[in-house]
């Protein structure tokens, strides 16, 4: 990794990403996303990583989306390898087997929100603002936008922000669901945290599969999502972990589990 992508591995499994291009306002440059891609797949087949939080430097930005000045003067015909760039990193981290957190420092706008909306939780601090202004460019969202934020939204919700190229504040973002939770600034890193060590309570093959169930699940119908349900419980059912959840209710202590 690059000095733009710090990394912060903590006790219990629990892996800190930082995006370290404050000046840049944390933008997403071809370099950046071609590393968040591989750490994400890298992060995925550690057995020892229980959860995994991204999040910015500085207090400005969490991230601002595509790197504009690297992609100044780049013709249309020379743009798709930039978007491939954003939206293999960001599909990259949504197909991540672990949980994952956006820990929002600051504001979040265009590939910055699509990074965010390919995590499993969204931290926010209060002033932040977010949005997928593209519209306002010429562009659209073309790194999962459209597909995700109605998914977590609804359709019209959605579309206000999407068509209208809106931005909206972190308290009206916890208000539409966009984030789960909102905090003072000095207040990310443990409420972050503390989520963290609620996920690593669970036992880690429950956690992947119940993930896996939930997000693959949404790609069909009712009938086809239940029958994944079963599979994965099915996993979860012959690991030495579900026998020491069942010995550790017997004995009314808490569970030592081993992602095994």
């Amino acid at each position: 990794m690059s000095d733009e992508i710090l990394i912060d591995r903590r006790e219990g499994g629990v892996v800190w990403v930082t995006l370290n291009r404050p000046k840049a306002r944390n933008a997403l440059s071809r370099a950046v996303c071609r590393e968040l891609g591989e750490l994400a797949w890298s992060l995925g087949e550690d057995r020892d990583v229980r959860a995994v939080v991204v999040t910015g430097a500085g207090d400005r930005a969490f991230c601002a989306g595509a790197d504009l000045a690297e992609r100044k003067g780049v013709s249309a015909d020379e743009a798709a390898p930039y978007l491939d760039a954003i939206s293999g990193a960001v599909s990259a981290w949504a197909a991540l087997p672990k949980p994952t957190i956006a820990a929002m420092n600051g504001s979040a706008l265009g590939g910055g929100l699509e990074l965010a909306l390919g995590c499993d939780f969204r931290l926010a601090v209060r002033g932040a603002s977010f949005g997928l202004t593209e519209v306002r460019l010429g562009i659209m969202p073309g790194a999962g936008g459209t597909q995700r934020l109605p998914r977590l939204i609804g359709v019209a919700r959605a579309k206000e922000l999407i068509l209208l190229g809106r931005r909206v504040s972190a308290e009206r973002a916890y208000e539409i669901g966009l984030v789960g939770d909102l905090c003072e600034p000095d207040e990310l890193a443990a409420r972050a945290g503390a989520l963290c060590d609620e996920l690593t309570q669970a036992a880690p093959i429950s956690v992947t599969m119940s993930k896996r169930a939930i997000d693959r699940g949404l790609d069909g119908s009712l009938d086809e999502g239940l029958r994944l349900e079963r599979a994965c419980y099915d996993v979860t059912l012959f690991t030495e972990d579900r026998d020491e959840g069942l010995r550790a209710f017997a004995e009314k202590r808490a569970p030592r589990f081993q992602g095994r």
